[in-house]
């Protein structure tokens, strides 16, 4: 009846020690998947800073230019606009010729 009892106890042991051993196994599993994720994490935000830092750069270079584009229109448009009174000061003075 002894042996029963100790061959049944074993058995559970056993059993139970299996699944502890499964579980070790996962928990290192996952512990290793953490460190993997936390260093990918580490080069995804390392990744995020140089891409913020070029589009900053690159909405300074957009601002830049649009400034000389917007300083070459006003300039063009002034150019424009004595080309007009010019021509209007022509046309005037053709007019009282004939």
């Amino acid at each position: 009846m002894f042996s029963i009892f100790l061959g049944f106890i074993i058995g559970h042991m056993h059993h139970y020690m299996q699944n502890l051993i499964e579980i070790i196994a996962k928990t290192r599993t996952s512990k290793l998947e953490i460190k993997r994720l936390e260093k990918e994490k580490l080069q995804l935000e390392e990744k995020k800073e140089k891409t913020l830092s070029e589009v900053k750069l690159l909405q300074k270079e957009i601002s830049q230019n649009l400034n000389k584009f917007k300083n070459g229109c006003e300039t063009h448009v002034a150019s424009l606009q004595r080309q007009e009174a010019d021509l209007l000061l022509e046309y005037n003075r053709l007019l009282g010729d004939n």
